[in-house]
């Protein structure tokens, strides 16, 4: 699994020669409308083990969390079910707000 910083995420967002990621956001509700990254994918980490056959396994998905420990996790699950491209967001939303957004909400 690949681990990626806010910046890095911002600029592959911003790179019109690369398909943008899904972005799996695995946190609860209540975290995902407090705040998210414009076109996440909601799927609480909780609801991952039912659901994973919802995503593309082929896809480029960047998992992502409050501060990256449960994505992590998310990401050890799907690669551990076949996904092939599966990348962190180290620090999660709160190192996106500080380093890419910092007008996003904050908890």
């Amino acid at each position: 699994m690949q681990q990626l910083t806010a910046q890095e995420l911002a600029a592959w967002l911003q790179d019109e020669t690369r398909t943008n990621p899904v972005l799996l956001d695995v946190r609860e509700g209540w975290e995902f409308a407090m705040c998210h990254l414009d076109g996440s994918t909601h799927l609480p980490m909780n609801e991952i083990p039912q659901r994973f056959a919802e995503l593309d396994e082929d896809a480029e998905i960047v998992v992502i969390c409050h501060h990256g420990m449960r994505s992590y996790q998310v990401g050890v699950f799907l690669e551990r079910q076949g996904f092939g491209h599966i990348s962190n967001l180290s620090g999660g939303v709160d190192a996106w707000a500080g380093a890419v957004d910092p007008a996003m909400a904050r908890y």
